[in-house]
């Protein structure tokens, strides 16, 4: 089985007024189905409160991510699955709950990790 990138940028998510609660609800409960089919790994977000950090190999510690990369945010999961059709499935369930698209990623798989 494979692990699935199921994700979305901050900007991608817009819920009209008054549904952000529905949208919790709606998303947690997509997440309690996928804990009870025994395919979760972990789900969050990014904490875009708290700044990037660029760390290099000698320790040295600079404020901000890649200048040249846009900004990773938004919300993330990441399901086990058999198939990319599931994963599809999966990430067409994530996609209503939000409200928005999600972009679908698999994980390479390293044999020594």
């Amino acid at each position: 089985m494979a692990k699935y990138l199921i994700s979305f940028p901050s900007a991608a998510m817009r819920v009209p007024d008054g549904e952000l609660e529905a949208v919790g609800r709606d998303a947690h409960a997509v997440i309690d189905e996928a804990k009870a089919a025994g395919v979760y790994v972990f789900a969050g977000g990014i904490d875009e409160v708290v700044p990037p950090v660029l760390v290099s190999a000698d320790g040295a510690v600079a404020q901000g991510g890649y200048p040249w990369a846009p900004p990773l945010n938004g919300g993330f999961t990441v399901l086990e699955l058999p198939s990319t059709e599931e994963a599809i499935a999966w990430a067409a369930r994530i996609a209503k709950a939000c409200r928005c698209q999600q972009e679908l990623r698999v994980f390479g798989l390293d044999p020594r990790a």
